[in-house]
């Protein structure tokens, strides 16, 4: 699915939504949202969710994260802290930085 995004005089931007993406073994730490981050945004409602529900970290391993822990327990373990780090990351500073970085754009389209 894709969805049309525009900013406040910006061209249209594309961006690749999918409500059950794969996950790389570690979550990006960069302190900008990136493509990666835009495109696992649902991901880490889920795993929000999940954690707000209380369900056990390897339940959420398995339908979120598509990791089974009981054949790599350890790689699994650091996918879901990773992706759940991001998770939280997104809800205290990555939304303000979503908005700061869409504000750059917007200027820079102006110039």
């Amino acid at each position: 699915m894709l969805a049309d995004i525009r900013g406040e005089g910006e061209r249209a931007v594309r961006v690749k939504l999918d409500l059950d993406p794969d996950v790389d073994d570690e979550a990006p730490d960069d302190p900008d949202i990136t493509v990666y981050d835009e495109a696992h945004f649902v991901t880490y409602l889920r795993l929000l969710d999940a954690e707000r529900d209380g369900a056990h970290w390897t339940e959420v391993a398995r339908i979120v994260l598509h990791r089974d822990p009981d054949r790599e327990e350890l790689r699994t373990r650091r996918c879901f802290d990773s992706h759940l780090a991001r998770a939280q990351w997104m809800t205290k500073r990555g939304y303000r930085r979503l908005l700061e970085q869409s504000v750059e754009r917007a200027r820079r389209s102006r110039s």
